[in-house]
């Protein structure tokens, strides 16, 4: 009965129905593979959010009619959703059917999940006699161990070499999304895959030296490539995104060399070119690099050098005892250090600096360099501050107390008013003179009563210092202040 049901399907059926339709049954059976080895070449675009587009030309032969087309050695993080197969040769030469993107890696635990319900051969070796036996066995279970069933009887974590039919068709060795696609021309063709995946990041690192008076410094800009995809890029055309490019994201996911400092110059390398992409900004490497997986790779961006530096103390305050009775409020008190420059060109910069992590090195009197911090800049545009802080200094500190507070009439439309007054003596152990930045936050509406030093409003809620304290002394600065809300 069925084969006469089935001899009236057949002869129901067009001849080029069945024609495709053997296609598709050859191709499932002879699967079309490309490797790296049919790369012409490979584009490598990367932004700062692990993110990177990938354009991966390749040379490919497919049969006339339906193909399956496994395309060997993409990023094991791409996102499939993201690609996009074309032929360069003509925009009509296939049309794609469907695509899947096998990540599921040939491992002994994998390919035992995945016969899970199935039969395998476990073979076992007699020590003593050196005869190999085979059984036939079921597997029942992976999880925390294997379980088989062994003709009557279930056996955990059995002895002996496991031996399977075949690989699982949706088990690969690396990477590979699987086209299916309807091919127009059986001849050689030129393709692109380009896709976006994860995996990929880049950031820039820089390391500047300090001169002997802290006036100054040199600059040298590293680019730091990481490669965590899964997969090689080889003789890529490497291009970096400096910016803040927005990504949609699901709610599961969690977003020094030795040159001498004779002039005021900044060279950009020239295996870097530079230029300006919508909101962002582009460099590219004006020759092809290698990034194999697992790999962390440098690359020069800019040598700058003589840069005009302002070296700062300061001394940060809080607004928490302007409001309230505190007395003391601490003692040697850390004064932070910081280096300002200016990104301008007329300061030897003067080009979009990409964020990253700046660490300052400084010599010693015997003319080694020695590490003194390091900061983070963000994306810095030209004519911008750039400003660092290096860490505490040891030789300044400061010693804070309330001398006086006390609550006056509010009026108006004011609810509570406070007068305070304080003392904040600097002291400097060094053997120069330095200048120590004292810097307030203060809250509410306030007015200076009285204060030792002048100082300036910089901010609606800041008043600021500028105190001159002598080699190897102190000065103490008192002021004395009205705050109301």
């Amino acid at each position: 009965m069925k084969l006469i049901l089935l001899d009236k399907l057949l002869k129901t059926m067009s001849v080029a129905t069945l024609i495709f339709l053997t296609s598709i049954a050859s191709a499932i059976e002879h699967e079309k593979t490309s490797t790296l080895e049919d790369q012409n070449a490979v584009a490598v675009t990367i932004y700062n959010e692990n993110l990177a587009l990938i354009k991966d030309r390749r040379s490919i032969t497919l049969d006339q009619g339906f193909n399956l087309l496994a395309f060997r050695g993409v990023s094991a993080t791409m996102r499939p959703e993201t690609s996009l197969l074309r032929c360069l040769n003509n925009n009509k030469a296939f049309n794609i059917l469907e695509q899947n993107f096998d990540f599921d890696l040939l491992t002994p635990q994998k390919i035992l999940e995945k016969y899970v319900g199935k039969q395998i051969k476990i073979a076992t070796m007699n020590p003593v006699t050196g005869v190999e036996n085979i059984e036939q066995a079921t597997v029942l279970s992976t999880n925390q161990g294997v379980v088989v069933k062994i003709g009557d009887r279930i056996e955990t974590n059995p002895r002996g070499r496991f031996i399977f039919d075949k690989v699982p068709d949706n088990l690969r060795d690396q990477p590979t999304l699987v086209i299916q696609l309807n091919n127009q021309i059986a001849k050689p063709q030129d393709v692109e895959l380009s896709y976006l995946s994860s995996g990929l990041s880049w950031k820039a690192d820089y390391v500047a030296e300090l001169n002997a008076d802290d006036s100054k410094l040199d600059l040298m800009g590293w680019v730091t490539l990481n490669n965590k995809s899964g997969t090689a890029y080889n003789n890529a055309k490497l291009q970096l995104v400096a910016g803040d490019v927005n990504v949609v994201k699901n709610k599961l996911q969690h977003r020094l060399d030795g040159r001498t400092m004779a002039a005021a110059k900044i060279v950009m390398e020239d295996s870097v070119q530079e230029e300006s992409l919508f909101e962002y900004h582009l460099y590219s490497l004006n020759r092809p690099t290698t990034l194999s997986n697992n790999q962390t790779k440098q690359v020069a961006l800019l040598t700058a050098a003589q840069i005009p530096v302002n070296k700062e103390f300061l001394l940060q305050g809080n607004e928490y005892y302007y409001q309230s009775s505190y007395g003391n409020i601490g003692q040697k008190l850390k004064v932070g250090v910081y280096v300002e420059f200016q990104n301008k060109e007329k300061s030897g910069l003067g080009l979009p600096l990409p964020k990253g992590t700046v660490r300052v090195y400084k010599k010693d009197k015997a003319g080694n360099a020695q590490f003194i911090g390091e900061d983070n800049i963000d994306h810095t545009p030209k004519n911008e501050d750039i400003r660092l802080k290096l860490g505490d200094a040891f030789d300044i500190t400061a010693d804070k107390k309330q001398t006086n507070f006390a609550k006056r009439n509010a009026y108006g439309k004011y609810n509570y008013a406070f007068e305070s007054a304080y003392e904040v003596e600097l002291k400097n152990a060094k053997s120069e003179a330095v200048t120590v930045i004292v810097r307030e936050p203060v809250p509410g509406d306030w007015k200076m009563l009285e204060q030792s030093h002048p100082f300036k409003k910089v901010a609606a809620g800041t008043a600021e210092w500028h105190i001159e304290v002598p080699a190897e002394s102190s000065t103490t600065l008192s002021y004395s202040i009205l705050v109301r809300y």
